[in-house]
């Protein structure tokens, strides 16, 4: 059966940043609690009070894992160098059972050029391909049978070293992300390996988003 507590906790770990600003003590309960009226009735299906809303948060306790949360400081201040490229153009194709065979030939183009940076992701339906737009031709010479979805140029990617145990630490990705969020940076893109984590975005948010990923070490 479900209870006011039980809907409170629902709407909480579905916002994670409105659950640990309550974590934080940094709410105001008699705002937040009128706010949750209207949902929390619809959840019950029946009239509920604020106040009883109110208490519920009050009681409410986030889900703490001591353990992982000491480990979780130390990976962010063992965070490793911060790289930043730019420069960079994103193309979006359309997957075919050629994509590969053009992809391994820009591969064979600038596979001797250390300094260029290049990403390749495939998904279910498309494929992207990031790369220094000096090397631009190269896309767009070997994949003119593709089906090209999308082009984005002036991009910049932040790449981030990390720890070794990292794969370990639940929360590390998203500690990232929430600061990104909080000062109100679009990504454009994320690609990954076991120890380095890179997201892209526009050239305009560059120097916040290093700012903001450089601020995780404290």
């Amino acid at each position: 059966m479900r209870t006011i507590a039980s809907c409170v906790e629902e709407i909480l770990l579905a916002q994670p940043f409105l659950e640990e600003a309550i974590s934080r003590n940094i709410v105001n309960y008699s705002a937040l609690a009128s706010e949750l009226v209207e949902p929390i009735s619809e959840m019950l299906r029946k009239p509920v009070k604020s106040g009883a809303i109110m208490m519920a948060l009050r009681r409410y306790s986030p889900p703490k894992d001591l353990g992982n949360s000491v480990r979780l400081k130390r990976v962010l201040n063992s965070l490793g160098d911060i790289t930043v490229r730019s420069n960079l153009s994103n193309y979006t194709y359309k997957n075919s059972t050629t994509l590969f065979e053009s992809h391994a030939k820009v591969i064979q183009k600038i596979g001797d050029k250390s300094n260029i940076f290049y990403a390749f992701t495939r998904g279910i339906h498309e494929s992207n391909i990031v790369i220094s737009s000096s090397e631009q031709k190269h896309i767009e010479d070997l994949f003119t049978n593709e089906t090209q979805i999308g082009l984005q140029n002036h991009l910049s990617a932040i790449s981030i070293s990390l720890p070794a145990d990292n794969t370990k630490i639940a929360g590390l990705y998203y500690q990232i992300f929430k600061r990104l969020a909080w000062e109100g940076i679009t990504l454009y893109e994320v690609v990954s390996t076991t120890n380095e984590f890179t997201v892209l975005v526009e050239d305009q948010f560059v120097n916040k988003a290093f700012s903001a990923i450089k601020r995780l070490h404290s």
